[in-house]
Parts: structure tokens; C-alpha cells; sequence
């Protein structure tokens, strides 16, 4: 049969950008260091041509950004040992926006998931990436509304409120879907009142990597239509930037 090479098939098709940029307004957890944009050299050489230069600093874990398996799982993988399998297939997104809107403590449950495969009449396909629409990243980059607190440090972490995937859903997802990824327009696949991170423990010791912080949920159909994730290659690292696309007919 005829294939159609990638490039060919992306070209013709509608690309949908999932990131938020990067910049001194992008939201990191509150314990963790923010993103800076140092400038070097912006202007004219003393040869005459014009330059520009910047050095980067932040953690792993901020703004548009993959979780590795190995960042809540001893033997999970790090960033640069993902397969690309894992990043880049087909995907579909669950739509909880009218139930999550309402509640910025909601945790997405097992009933959320099965009236998705009821409406949709099929199962989540095998090998998906599954993205989690809550509707929050409408409240991006304003902290109070997108996390719950301005404040910053260990004594903010108990202020923090948006939805998230409960660990009941995430342990059905892994008993009885075969995933690939999974990813949600919120600061964390655990809601903001988690203590524990238990969806995050569930999934990661499953090898299936995590993306948070995504954008641009509400201008994708809910299925027939792929994803490329691809974060920095940070070698050992337990997170990185995403950029993270969406590609459909």
C-alpha cells in the first residue's frame, strides 16, 4: 500500500501548539526556581552587525513540561531514556471542563473516563496519549486563579487549588488501558490538595510519562488526531520543557 511520508502528511495537515511559552510570567511550582531570561548582548557589534544573546536558568518542573517516570519512581525512566513511542502517536482528550470549571479542587474519575468511551461508542484505542481537558489554562498565567495562591515557598503548597486525575482513575487508566502518555492543561495530574501524588506514583512506576501545564485543549476534537511531545533531552533528567503539538486533518 502507498504510505505517505510524515513530513508530507504534516504539511497538509493543521497544527495545533499545546505550550505555553517561557518567560518571567511562567508558572513553576512554588518551591521551585522560576525561569530567567538573562541577556548577554543585544545590539549592534562593534563590527557593525547586529547580535543577540540570552542565557537560561529554571528547574525542570515549570510552565509547559514533561514529568519523567523516574520523578516519583526509583526505577523509572529519565528524560532521555522516554522512547519516542511514548511521545509522539496517536491521541484523544477527555473533555471535563463543565464538572472542573466549577470545582478547582475536582479530581477526573473513573465515571468521567467511561462516559467518555460511552459517547464516543469505543475504548480508549491502545498506545494513546490520553490529554485531560479541565478547561483551567483559560486562567493562565494568573497564579491566584490558575494555582490558588500568589505566594511562594513550602507554606504556599497548602493553598494550591485546580483539578486534577484521581488515583482511582489513574490505577483503572493503567489496569485496564494500555497508555502511552497522559496530559493535562493544569500545574500537576494530581490536584492541587494532593499529599501524596499517588496519581503521579501510579503512572510514572508504569513508565508512562506525564505532561502538564498544556494549552489550547478546547480547539481539539476528541480523538483521530496525533500528538508530537518532545522535551529537552536532559540526560538523567526527572523533567524537562515540552513543546508539545497536536496534528489533525
Amino acid at each position: 500500500e502507498h504510505v505517505i511520508p510524515v513530513t508530507q502528511q504534516i504539511s497538509e495537515s493543521k497544527l495545533i501548539d499545546l505550550s505555553h511559552d517561557f518567560s518571567d510570567q511562567t508558572i513553576y511550582w512554588v518551591t521551585s526556581k522560576e525561569f530567567e531570561l538573562d541577556t548577554v548582548f543585544a545590539g549592534k557589534t562593534d563590527k557593525g552587525y547586529y547580535y543577540s544573546a540570552n542565557n537560561i536558568a529554571s528547574a525542570e518542573h515549570g510552565g509547559t513540561h514533561i514529568d519523567a517516570p523516574i520523578h516519583f519512581s526509583k526505577q523509572g525512566q529519565t528524560v532521555d531514556e522516554i522512547p519516542l513511542d511514548n511521545l509522539i502517536g496517536n491521541a484523544i482528550k477527555i473533555d471535563i471542563s463543565l464538572k472542573a470549571l466549577n470545582n478547582p479542587d475536582y479530581q477526573i474519575s473513573i465515571e468521567d473516563i467511561k462516559n467518555w468511551e460511552e459517547n464516543e461508542a469505543t475504548q480508549i484505542p491502545d498506545g494513546s496519549i490520553v490529554l485531560l481537558q479541565t478547561g483551567h489554562s483559560k486562567y493562565y498565567p494568573n497564579k491566584i486563579k490558575y494555582l490558588g495562591t500568589d505566594k511562594r515557598g513550602e507554606a504556599a503548597v497548602q493553598h494550591l487549588h485546580f483539578p486534577g486525575l484521581s488515583p482511582e482513575a489513574a490505577k483503572w487508566l493503567v489496569e485496564h488501558r494500555n497508555i502511552h502518555a497522559i496530559g493535562i492543561d493544569t500545574p500537576s495530574i494530581d490536584y492541587g490538595q494532593s499529599q501524596y501524588f499517588k496519581s503521579h506514583v501510579i503512572l510514572l512506576s508504569q513508565n508512562i510519562p506525564v505532561f502538564e501545564n498544556l494549552t489550547n485543549l478546547d480547539q481539539l476534537p476528541s480523538k483521530t488526531f496525533d500528538v508530537i511531545a518532545l522535551p529537552m533531552k536532559i540526560k538523567g533528567g526527572s523533567g524537562a520543557p515540552l513543546r508539545i503539538i497536536a496534528v489533525f486533518n
